[in-house]
Order: C-alpha cells, then sequence, then structure tokens
C-alpha cells in the first residue's frame, strides 16, 4: 500500500497516514485519529495541507502539519530527482537545509509521484515579494554550500550514480535552449540595446565550447539544485534560524551536475536587481566559499570560483532564451523573462 502514489486526495486516509508515519518513526505509539485537508496548487504540483489529530498519550516527533505534494500524470515533463532529493541524495547528511519528508512514492509510465513533507508555513516563507539582503544572500550560499559539498567530485558522484556532464549532455543543454534566441530577439526589437543581438549571438557560438573545455579540470562539480530562485527558498520568518532549499525538479534536457557556483549565479543574477548584486555578490561568494571549506573541500581555489562564477553567469542569458523557444511562453511570460535578460545582459558586460 505504501509503494502506491498518491494523485488524488481521496487516496488520503487515517490508514495511510497512520503507516507512513509509524515507518517513518514520526509516530511511535498512538496513532492518528482524525485529519483535515486543504487542497491549493502550484505551476507544477498540486498541493494539500493535511492538518492532523492525535490520540491522547501518542509519542513521537508527531507533526501537527503534513504538506502533500502531487506530481505527475500523462505528458509529465518530471522525472525521479525530486523524490531523490528528499529520499537519497542527502540521507546520509546531518541536519540538512531540506524538509523532512515522511514519505514519497514514485512510478513511470505515466511519470507521477508524491511527497509527504512537513509543514513550514507558520515559520517559514517564500520569497517572491521579499528584497534580498546580505543575510538572506548568506544564508542561501551556506545551505547550498552543505548541499554541494555532500556530493563533491567525480567520486562522491558516483555513490548516486552521476558525473561530470559530457560534451553530448552540454549540447543537449544547449540545443534545446538555442531555437529560442532569433524569436527573443525578434519579440524585444528596438527595445533593447543595439549592441546585444549580435553579443548574444556571440554567445551561443562560443560559450557552450568553454562550458565544455571546463568539464576537463573535475574541481567544482556537484550535483546542483539548478532553479534557486525566489519560490525555492524558505527562509524563516523571524529572519534567523534555519534557510530550506525546495523543488528541485530538473527538466530531462536540464543540467543535474555541474560546477556548484552556477546555483549562486542563477539566485544572484538574473533575479536580483542588478544594483543589490553589485553591492552583495563578492561577500556572497565568500561565504560560499568559505562553508564548502568548512564542510570538507579542499579542492578548489577561490580564483577557480571566481572564474567558474563568470562562466555560469553567463548562463542566465539561456534562461532568458529558453522562455522564448515556445511561442506561449514568449507572449505569456515576457514580462518574466524580459528583466531576466536584461539583468544578465548587464552581468554579461561585466564579466
Amino acid at each position: 500500500m505504501n509503494d502506491e502514489v498518491i494523485t488524488d486526495i481521496n487516496q488520503i486516509t487515517l490508514n495511510w497516514l497512520n503507516s507512513v508515519l509509524i515507518d517513518s518513526k514520526a509516530l511511535v505509539n498512538g496513532r492518528v485519529e482524525d485529519f483535515a485537508i486543504a487542497v491549493s496548487g502550484s505551476a507544477n504540483a498540486r498541493i494539500t495541507k493535511i492538518q492532523l489529530q492525535y490520540s491522547l498519550e501518542t509519542t513521537g516527533t508527531l507533526p501537527t502539519s503534513l504538506f502533500l505534494k502531487m506530481c505527475g500524470g500523462y505528458g509529465s515533463i518530471f522525472g525521479t530527482s525530486e523524490v531523490d532529493y528528499y529520499t537519497r541524495d542527502y540521507i546520509n547528511l546531518t541536519n540538512p537545509p531540506i524538509p523532512t519528508c515522511y514519505h514519497a512514492a514514485y512510478a513511470e509510465n505515466p511519470r507521477r509521484y508524491h511527497l509527504l513533507l512537513e509543514d513550514l508555513s507558520a515559520t517559514h516563507q517564500l520569497n517572491w515579494q521579499i528584497k534580498p539582503t546580505l543575510a538572506y544572500g548568506c544564508a542561501v550560499a551556506q545551505a547550498l554550500a552543505r548541499l554541494h559539498a555532500h556530493l563533491w567530485g567525480t567520486e562522491k558522484l558516483k555513490t548516486i550514480g552521476a558525473s561530470i556532464p559530457s560534451k553530448t549532455e552540454i549540447e543537449r543543454y544547449v540545443n534545446h535552449v538555442q531555437p529560442g534566441l532569433l524569436p527573443m530577439l525578434e519579440e524585444v526589437g528596438t527595445e533593447i540595446n543595439g549592441s546585444w543581438p549580435s553579443a548574444l549571438m556571440d554567445v551561443f557560438e562560443y560559450h557552450p565550447a568553454k562550458m565544455i573545455k571546463r568539464t576537463k579540470n573535475l574541481s567544482g562539480f556537484t550535483l546542483i539544485h539548478g532553479d534557486v530562485n525566489p519560490g525555492n527558498i524558505l527562509f524563516p520568518l523571524n529572519g534567523t534560524g534555519k534557510t530550506y532549499l525546495i523543488d528541485r525538479q530538473p527538466f530531462d534536457w536540464s543540467l543535474t551536475t555541474w560546477l556548484g557556483v552556477s546555483d549562486i549565479a542563477y539566485m544572484m543574477v538574473h533575479w536580483w536587481d542588478s544594483d543589490l548584486r553589485w553591492q552583495w555578490e563578492i561577500p556572497i561568494l565568500r561565504e560560499y566559499y568559505a562553508c564548502l571549506v568548512r564542510n570538507g573541500v579542499s579542492d578548489y581555489d577561490w580564483e577557480q570560483l571566481i572564474e567558474d562564477y563568470k562562466l555560469t553567469a553567463v548562463q542566465s542569458l539561456y534562461v532568458s532564451t529558453e522562455w522564448c523557444v515556445l511561442e506561449e511562453d514568449r507572449r505569456k511570460m515576457k514580462w518574466l523573462w524580459f528583466p531576466q535578460l536584461q539583468k544578465s545582459m548587464t552581468a554579461f558586460f561585466e564579466f
């Protein structure tokens, strides 16, 4: 029963809740006597909050509220990555900066999965409307460094069946994005500086080769999150305490192992206003580097990190371009990708 993927709220029963909480050791004695659910949604999932009531004299960690995330169905674009994120990749990392997962299941044909997670909404917030601060950036850098250090380098990557990306994998990544370039330039027309079209053409001609060349030096590679946007960061409401990273959902064409510092570049370059990035990127990068060292990374120097940051910052241009591969996204999401393009081009000309 516990291998079954939950795809409908009618599958949530008292027996199921008791069974999975006992299996996770969150429930030691007693039982869940009642529960209430509230359904919501997100771009790529259906979300259910579950409020729990326990019998008297129940023992265990006893979460009072859970967060059930259901993904997939026919045409699903996501594989096992998010289930692996919570149940495999960091299972041996003490106190990882990810929510506790009480149960997960995945199935193919069609792809579908669920995650039963701790509900942090009472203490933490998503950061879409929150202006970044240095403390916020350093907290995210620390969380990323802990995850990155845990699977840093080829030997640790092998333990989860991963490796440094091949030339073919990098070309697949770029080849998925590149068809959006000319439509993007057509869409923005005279809204951009006249020097930008040729600069963007040069990026797609020369930057992928630099990415491929970088893989010859094995230092700096790890399992990345890949989408450190403000909605995937849970920051404490009171500004202190643990910061969590959620929702690792790469596409089939994504790079899942890459330079760790790319997650820092992704967070700052095309999500933050450029003046905030100018002010804080070096202190945040120093915090990230120091945390890598504290967590056992010894084969990576500061100068290489800075060069890698510059290389991966340019990938922010790929993010904007990918939004333009499909006409519907290009038109409907211009409010998102055009400001990202502007910020990314600002960084490109700096580097």
